[in-house]
């Protein structure tokens, strides 16, 4: 029981990251965590003393990766305007749009980022009245998947477009009404397989923009990644912070939402990252009907 938590966090804490299993696998990191400490228990109770330190370690280890998404961290100083962020994927354009608009309405986001967005499920939006709401977009709706937008209540300008493989990503500048000007990326890179080697999802995530430089950012939606995937990681040291992990929610799961066909342990794979010289004021993760995953929103400010 110890020995399979213990790799683990040595796969974890090493810098490398496999292809698959292992991909698709970490995942579940923190439940790993949690069975560690079954194991350590275990252990103890048995008075398998070699076994219980190891497994001692290996909970330390994992516990120093885990703990900080569950504790509420500081903020840069940023005295802007407030920009508020909701991201949803829509399952291939199946999410209700009448809960999507009732959302809208209720958290009056300044941007939404759509993923899985089909022509059909732009139409019944658009005529349910989104674009009275946010006046400004730039779609590129797919049948299938790969659908993406950027709507907003401000400017917009297409700025990138990423397509890899059937999954595209749609980024938009957006001009402030104090002009400050912010690049939005709806992500949504390619799913890891269950199986074989992953060069869509891994260039999917390489291909979005780093952080730094003289242009804020924010890349919102479906990363189909946790902080525990390598280059979920290298995009966040580049210079963005997790919504979620700023704020102490680190841990709540946002896919496979509950009472959608899939049921398993969920994990956290949607993500509002904010440039990190933006603080993040708040952070929720929300309920959507017929998809499979949960719309997270964000409000940020602006420096």
């Amino acid at each position: 029981m110890v020995v399979p938590f213990a790799a683990w966090a040595v796969v974890r804490l090493s810098g490398f990251e496999p292809d698959w299993p292992w991909v698709p696998l970490v995942a579940g990191t923190p439940y790993a965590a949690v069975a560690a400490v079954v194991a350590l228990a275990l252990a103890c109770a048995l008075r398998r003393w070699a076994a219980g330190a190891v497994a001692l370690a290996t909970v330390l280890a994992l516990t120093a990766v885990l703990l900080p998404r569950g504790l509420p961290d500081g903020n840069p100083v940023a005295e802007g305007p407030a920009l508020r962020v909701l991201a949803a994927n829509l399952m291939v354009g199946e999410g209700s749009t009448a809960g999507l608009m009732a959302l809208v309405e209720r958290l009056r986001p300044d941007v939404l980022t759509l993923q899985e967005l089909t022509p059909d499920a732009m139409r019944r939006l658009e005529e349910a009245g989104l674009r009275r709401t946010l006046r400004h977009a730039v779609t590129r709706p797919l049948t299938g998947v790969g659908g993406s937008a950027v709507y907003a209540r401000f400017p917009l300008k297409p700025a990138r477009y990423l397509k890899i493989g059937s999954f595209g990503q749609v980024g938009a500048l957006l001009t402030h009404p104090d002009g400050t000007r912010v690049e939005v990326v709806s992500v949504h890179p390619c799913a890891p397989k269950r199986l074989g080697r992953q060069p869509c999802w891994q260039a999917g995530l390489d291909a979005l923009p780093r952080g730094g430089g003289d242009t804020l950012r924010v890349l919102a939606g479906d990363f189909n990644a946790t902080l525990d995937h390598l280059p979920m990681r290298a995009l966040l040291d580049s210079g963005y912070r997790d919504a979620a992990d700023v704020t102490g929610a680190g841990f709540r799961g946002t896919w496979p939402q509950f009472g959608s066909w899939l049921q398993a342990p969920p994990v956290t794979i949607d993500h509002v990252l904010a440039d990190a010289r933006m603080a993040v004021l708040d952070f929720r993760v929300l309920s959507l009907n017929r998809t499979d995953h949960r719309p997270v929103f964000a409000e940020l400010r602006l420096p």
